[in-house]
């Protein structure tokens, strides 16, 4: 009977680790790898595609977010606000929301004011093509892009932004 309370907790303890191992965010791409080109569609007639092959030769922010996910939102914010406040104009930022309502992406890029023109949603959401290929999980990213398209930067704030800009 003692043996069997033994194996009770240790398979209980077991089964929880495993759950919390599901919930960890996935890695995604790290500093120093080359960001996968990508070409996003835009959900208007004013906005053109985005080729991210196209920006080469521009310094790129590439920040991922969702209007659900209350931290990447903020981040996602306090980042454009951060690069309109700058002066150098060799810095891209591309903004694209997994939100898979375009109705609810534009009310939030209303609402949290993004004025960045490559502000693009993903209405596919998480099953979507692009947030495979940049192995995004649970609490988005961002990327900072060399003009090579090389990742010198993940999970960027907005002040190591602005110093990296200045």
């Amino acid at each position: 009977m003692k043996y069997v309370k033994w194996i009770f907790v240790v398979l209980l303890i077991s089964s929880l680790t495993s759950f919390v191992e599901k919930d960890k965010p996935t890695g995604g791409l790290s500093v120093g790898d080359i960001a996968p080109d990508f070409l996003i569609e835009s959900m208007s007639a004013e906005q053109p595609a985005t080729d991210l092959s196209k920006l080469k030769g521009k310094y790129v922010l590439l920040s991922f977010w969702a209007s659900y996910d209350a931290q990447s939102r903020m981040q996602n914010a306090s980042l454009n606000n951060a690069l309109q406040s700058t002066s150098r104009n060799n810095v891209e930022m591309v903004s694209i929301s997994f939100d898979e309502y375009k109705s609810i992406f534009d009310e939030t890029v209303r609402k949290d004011q993004i004025v960045t023109p490559t502000c693009f949603v993903e209405t596919k959401g998480e099953s979507s093509g692009l947030f495979k290929k940049y192995r995004l999980g649970r609490g988005f990213t961002n990327y900072l892009l060399d003009d090579n398209g090389v990742i010198i930067a993940k999970n960027i704030s907005a002040s190591e932004l602005s110093a990296y800009l200045n």
